[in-house]
């Protein structure tokens, strides 16, 4: 667009579901969002068409700039999150929040009592993230060493923490940012 274009930019990301069509898109950028582990197109194109009801994709005047991927663990009340990317044309905006809160506002979210993810001891930007999460829902979150380096990875990936934090009741999520 030229930079002295009449057409105004929006500054507010969109929250939609995902499509099959946006796997390529989502695969790109989780690409760009180092240190996040990189799945296949594929894998990125079935969770968009599969699991679009726990996913979550953001635009930014047409461009995709976030995206979190999850699913409900069978046989568990709990939402799990897989992962959490954010362009870095939208960093700063509290996306990451934004889509979270998104995600369990949905009915496909309505039976989770948990929502739970995992994280490496060294990410201090998802602990960030899902530290803020809670205290902005009024939820308690706990931590403990679930998929170890040594017994999972064979010492090729550090210890995974799962996190697990307590979602409110349909209705009584905290509406604080």
């Amino acid at each position: 667009m030229p930079p002295n274009s009449d057409i105004p930019r929006t500054r507010t990301p969109r929250l939609r579901k995902p499509n099959a069509t946006d796997g390529a898109a989502i695969w790109e950028l989780v690409k760009s969002c180092k240190p996040l582990d990189e799945n296949s197109m594929y894998c990125n194109l079935v969770q968009a068409d599969h699991f679009r009801d726990t996913c979550v994709l953001a635009e930014l005047d047409g461009d995709v700039v976030g995206w979190i991927s999850g699913h409900m663990i069978p046989d568990q009340d709990a939402l799990f999150i897989w992962q959490v990317a954010v362009g870095e044309t939208a960093r700063g905006m509290g996306l990451g929040k934004k889509m979270l809160r998104h995600l369990i506002e949905r009915d496909a979210s309505e039976g989770a009592t948990l929502l739970k993810t995992t994280i490496t001891r060294d990410n201090a930007a998802s602990w960030g993230l899902f530290r803020g999460f809670a205290r902005s829902i009024g939820g308690t979150l706990t931590d403990a060493p679930h998929f170890k380096r040594d017994t999972h990875f064979e010492g090729r990936h550090d210890t995974e923490h799962m996190v697990s934090i307590t979602l409110p009741a349909a209705g009584d999520i905290k509406r604080a940012a």
